[in-house]
């Protein structure tokens, strides 16, 4: 019986070529994420692109900036949704979290992208409570201000984000479908096509991912665990659909980087720029 697996769940490359190193907001582990200093940082550190968390101030001005509240990272309380854009940039975002650095600011998505004119940006939207709708037009000026739309691909764990985007905006195919399509690669080798026509698929998910399975029997349906991992099955099938590039999120091991290089991935999501740096040698 054949399980059905229920979703609840700008590089070019080749199999052994390297995969594009991603800085994950900025290089999380080397510096305060999502700040001017993790950018600058990661860039020094040979990271060929930064992906960035934006969120909505109350103002509409996206900025970057990840958890829930400020609590998590600096000494402010509440949303990000609460307080202006002028009142973030008095806040410090170097005050806690896994690297401190005193004195670094809350940053626009405008000032990153006009600061690093050449460099490719992937945008993670992440504001709980911004409308989608508004987070997308926000974004599109942003990103025709800047020139940027050319560089730029936006994400987000919520579909309605990306679905409520514009339609020049750069995006990718959404978490849950490549969720979905992973797993019934990689538990019923079944290779599904893409839910909707696009000139390129960009997919972004980790390289193993936990998650629960439920099959449906005739008397109920049981729930049990399982890992998604990417293998030659999974990239063969998503290659054939079309114009697809994989990034997998998640590469924090020399271990890893290689299996991503082995498979061909486009690109790789890294903490620490610093340390991935030796991998490539």
């Amino acid at each position: 019986m054949k399980k059905m697996i229920i979703a609840s769940l700008l590089l070019s490359s080749t199999a052994w070529a390297s995969p594009q190193i991603i800085a994950h907001r900025g290089g999380t582990a080397d510096a305060p994420e999502n700040t001017l200093p993790a950018i600058t940082l990661a860039l020094e550190n040979q990271a060929q692109a930064i992906w960035i968390t934006v969120q909505l101030s109350r103002d509409g001005v996206p900025v970057l900036y990840r958890p829930s509240d400020l609590s998590a990272l600096t000494t402010a309380q509440g949303k990000v949704s609460q307080y202006t854009q002028a009142e973030l940039a008095t806040f410090d975002a170097g005050a806690k979290g896994k690297v401190k650095m005193a004195g670094t600011t809350i940053p626009t998505l405008k000032a990153v992208l006009e600061r690093w004119p050449d460099v490719s940006f992937y945008i993670d939207i992440k504001s709980p409570d911004a409308d989608p709708s508004e987070m997308g037009k926000q974004l599109q000026n942003v990103l025709k201000e800047t020139n940027s739309l050319t560089r730029v691909r936006v994400y987000s764990t919520e579909d309605r984000y990306l679905d409520a985007l514009p339609a020049e905006v750069p995006r990718f195919v959404t978490r849950s479908e490549t969720r979905t399509r992973l797993a019934n690669i990689s538990l019923n080798h079944v290779c599904q096509t893409p839910a909707k026509q696009m000139d390129a698929y960009w997919y972004g998910l980790e390289l193993n991912r936990k998650v629960e399975v439920v099959e449906k029997f005739t008397l109920g349906e049981g729930i049990s665990p399982a890992t998604l991992t990417w293998d030659k099955e999974a990239m063969d099938c998503f290659r054939s659909q079309g114009n697809a590039h994989v990034i997998l999120l998640g590469v924090n091991s020399a271990e890893d980087y290689q299996k991503a290089q082995t498979l061909g991935a486009d690109g790789v999501m890294v903490d620490s720029p610093t340390q991935a740096k030796a991998w490539q040698k």
